[in-house]
């Protein structure tokens, strides 16, 4: 295994859920500043800042005026959506190990919900660019938000492989299971098969429980050189290997929509830097927006075949009681919803071994995803428990 120079220093992460009252700056500097004291930083000691933007969010690199930040060496503002987190990571490991920036901050904050509306109008009121054209056509069929494209999506693949949506409510049940141990987590109680299969569709074959939540909030880490790292407050966690896959495939006949994401290119990439193969990893953290996103990533992280992931996931393994730990804080389908920060957190607070009752034993290779868009974007983190 190759050696990391450079790691995850501080951990930040504001009150999430439904929390009002605070703007998404408000929430990202915040969490800045909360990762920085949690490193033993101060908040002056940061020369890097790289902010996770899109769909019109209230947070852009002005953030480093309202942090007081001067004279910094790395600042920019990243959009792969989900994917984000992953990338911003390893930007920032790239930047400290050539000497570009000694300690960069990471961050993703916002805050969709309002009080007394329904989570479902959250990002209902996100400015778009007019379509026109061919381009139209998807509206025109009422193909309007992320929920239809990812039924579309999963459609795609019960129809060929077989994967049944009670496969589906296996990772649901299980994530829950972990999230009852989560004192961050914003849904606790435990569900069944039945709880999920019950549940009212949101876009078939999508139940309500094979989707995130919505969340107030914001999430950041601090990166640093391993070697600064080792003397500062919290136990390092090393940044092993890290890589990018945008398949840029479309929903078309022909087109692998469903059946492949970018997890396929980006996941060989980072394992090669870690000199690592998928039967090495610990602990797996996977982006969830939905219950399908976690089962076609797993497959093409290898660690089934390609249309095996509804039987893999389905025998109990991925739970508590289990011994293929994933989402170990309940994810964005229990926990919270923060972007690619949701399982790079959790990646941080088990590979510390701070995890309280949810900690796993075995914590010194974790694998972290991002998935952006509609299978459009990944990420790949490897990271080293200390």
């Amino acid at each position: 295994m190759t050696t990391s120079r450079a790691s995850i220093a501080g951990l930040g992460i504001t009150d999430v859920g439904k929390v009002y009252g605070r703007s998404a700056t408000d929430f990202a500097a915040d969490a800045v500043r909360r990762a920085a004291a949690d490193a033993g930083l101060a908040v002056s000691d940061l020369d890097g800042l790289l902010v996770s933007g899109g769909l019109k969010r209230d947070v852009t690199i002005t953030l480093a005026n309202v942090l007081g930040l001067r004279d910094l060496h790395l600042l920019t503002e990243m959009n792969a959506f989900g994917a984000t987190a992953g990338a911003m990571v390893s930007y920032a490991a790239a930047a400290v190990t050539s000497g570009m920036a000694t300690a960069v901050a990471c961050v993703f904050a916002d805050a969709p919900l309002k009080p007394k509306e329904s989570a479902g109008k959250a990002y209902t009121g996100r400015s778009r660019k007019p379509i026109t054209g061919l381009a139209s056509y998807s509206i025109a069929s009422g193909i309007t938000n992320a929920n239809a494209k990812y039924a579309l999506a999963t459609r795609r693949h019960m129809e060929t492989y077989g994967t049944t949506s009670e496969q589906l409510a296996h990772i649901a049940v299980a994530q829950r299971s972990w999230a009852a141990m989560n004192p961050l987590a914003q849904l606790r109680d435990p569900i069944t098969i039945a709880d999920h299969q019950n549940s009212r569709w949101i876009a078939e074959p999508l139940h309500l429980l094979d989707c995130c939540l919505v969340s107030n909030g914001g999430a950041a880490v601090i990166v640093t050189t391993a070697d600064r790292a080792r003397d500062l407050a919290q136990p390092p966690v090393d940044i092993l290997g890290w890589g990018q896959g945008h398949p840029g495939q479309v929903a078309e006949r022909g087109s692998a929509f469903g059946l492949r994401t970018g997890a396929a290119i980006s996941g060989p990439i980072a394992m090669k830097m870690a000199g690592i193969i998928p039967a090495d990893v610990d602990v797996v953290q996977l982006y969830d927006c939905y219950t399908f996103t976690v089962l076609i990533t797993l497959e093409d992280y290898g660690f089934c075949a390609k249309g095996e992931g509804g039987a893999f996931v389905s025998d109990g393994k991925l739970g508590p009681a289990g011994n293929f730990p994933l989402n170990t804080g309940g994810g964005q389908l229990s926990s919270y919803y923060l972007w690619g920060m949701t399982p790079l957190s959790e990646a941080v607070i088990q590979a510390r071994g701070q995890a309280g009752d949810r900690q796993v034993t075995d914590r010194g290779i974790t694998l972290v995803s991002g998935n952006g868009g509609v299978l459009d974007h990944h990420s790949t983190l490897v990271l080293g428990g200390a």
